[in-house]
């Protein structure tokens, strides 16, 4: 009887050395999810445009001190998940995490901003980030000029997901009076 192949997963100190020695080049758009390096889309202008904004949203209402807004950087789940989400509202620290990536409990929002990449974000990374315990995750979706919201995680997953449009105004339940119009993301 021939035996199954099995996967071979990497952890993240495999990862991060195989970006050290340059198997992995800087440039690469890749990001590991439950040990598999994921090649992640090339992003376009709509998408630049939509995590530019949301960005200078949340810096702009933010009070200094409050929170750091991150932008397409890493954190780290566990030892074989490091997926770097578009946009993440991190506790603040002193030391912006210089010593080591942000780990879940540090994690107050993540956003995923999605030109063509719903089903993936959806199925993948919101599972994983519900898995790991942060408190609430978006999904901006371009083509449908929607943004999902994802709160109450479990192992299974979110148990509760808004769907918000045009119109429509929310806020991050870290910062419930920052108010934010979906237009203004979206537009």
């Amino acid at each position: 009887m021939a035996a199954e192949p099995i996967r071979r997963l990497f952890t993240t100190a495999e990862y991060h050395a195989m970006a050290e020695s340059g198997i992995l080049a800087p440039d690469d758009r890749v990001e590991l999810i439950e040990g598999e390096i994921w090649q992640m889309s090339p992003i376009g202008p709509l998408h630049v445009s939509r995590v530019a904004r949301l960005d200078h949203l949340f810096q702009r209402r933010l009070a200094e001190g409050d929170a750091i807004v991150s932008v397409q950087g890493a954190i780290h789940l566990d030892d074989f998940s490091e997926p770097q989400p578009d946009l993440v509202l991190l506790r603040f620290r002193e030391d912006f995490y210089a010593s080591a990536l942000p780990p879940p409990e540090d994690v107050l929002l993540v956003v995923e901003v999605s030109d063509t990449t719903a089903h993936y974000d959806r199925r993948v990374k919101m599972d994983l980030y519900a898995r790991h315990g942060i408190a609430e995750a978006w999904l901006c979706n371009l083509p449908r000029a929607t943004v999902e919201v994802y709160r109450d995680p479990s192992p299974q997953g979110y148990g509760q997901i808004l769907t918000f449009r045009g119109g429509d105004r929310l806020s991050p339940l870290a910062f419930p009076d920052l108010v934010i119009e979906v237009d203004a993301i979206l537009r």
